[in-house]
């Protein structure tokens, strides 16, 4: 009887701790889960989130951890795999091919900027100028590179099969009256290509963080009235309405944030709708 008794103390015992063991951890998950940790690329959509961290998160009650990348492809890997709360770096179009092509569940939440596609070049100063031959580097990513086609074709520099739009490739162009030769490369590359090649498409982020001004430097640059590019937040699917998501959003559409995409980058970077 004693035997039994000492034992079923000790199962007890035991039982507790795991319980509060279990209790520990799944405080410690919260208190963890309390940080939202958002990959962005650097320029602008790092500045805007810090511009956020720094000056609307603290009275939303909201931590930030802003983690920066380099490529379009580890922050949906990351956010895929649990690394992240969100990203902050694409546009809807780039992410439904993304998860397409990769079997992920990622999901759109919140607009927030438009950064236009531009054409530049070191060697001419118009479109138009551009040589019988001459190399045009585009993103090698399907969605942006079905846009820089679009943005050629919209300034007429090459015909595009009708219907074709932003899905565009380089079989679908039907008329090249400059005979251009099209270099695809990976959209961080684009800004650096422009030694190398007659013209590039590049994107707007890229191009802001190696010093161009698409407001002013881009020998054509994409229109924004209708543009479904609009860089926003996504999630994983399932987390659109956790509340750190919810309160996140808000912010980012903040008058204060579109107020400060408007000053920093003088019509670089449009607020989005």
């Amino acid at each position: 009887m004693k035997i039994s008794r000492i034992v079923g103390a000790a199962a007890l015992a035991l039982s507790l701790a795991a319980c509060g063991t279990s209790q520990s951890a799944t405080d410690t998950a919260e208190s963890a889960d309390s940080v939202l940790k958002v990959g962005v690329s650097p320029v602008p959509h790092g500045e805007i989130l810090n511009f956020v961290k720094q000056n609307l998160a603290p009275a939303a009650g909201l931590k930030l951890e802003v983690v920066e990348f380099t490529d379009y492809v580890q922050p949906n890997t990351q956010l895929d795999e649990g690394r992240l709360s969100a990203n902050y770096f694409q546009h809807k179009p780039y992410l439904d091919d993304f998860n397409s092509s990769k079997g992920t569940k990622l999901s759109f939440v919140t607009p927030v900027h438009l950064e236009p596609l531009g054409l530049y070049s070191k060697k001419i100063t118009a479109a138009s100028a551009l040589a019988s031959g001459a190399t045009v580097a585009v993103p090698n990513d399907a969605t942006n590179l079905g846009r820089a086609l679009k943005l050629l074709a919209d300034n007429g520099l090459v015909t595009l099969k009708d219907g074709v739009g932003t899905a565009a490739t380089e079989r679908d162009v039907t008329q090249n009256p400059k005979n251009l030769q099209f270099k695809p490369l990976e959209a961080a590359q684009l800004p650096r290509s422009l030694e190398d090649v007659d013209a590039a498409v590049i994107n707007g982020n890229y191009a802001i963080e190696a010093g161009l001004k698409p407001a002013s430097q881009a020998l054509v640059l994409e229109k924004t009235e209708g543009n479904p590019y609009v860089n926003g937040l996504v999630v994983q699917a399932g987390h659109e309405k956790d509340a750190g998501i919810v309160t996140l959003g808000k912010l980012l559409q903040d008058q204060k944030v579109k107020d400060f995409i408007q000053q920093k980058y003088q019509g670089s970077v449009i607020p989005g709708e």
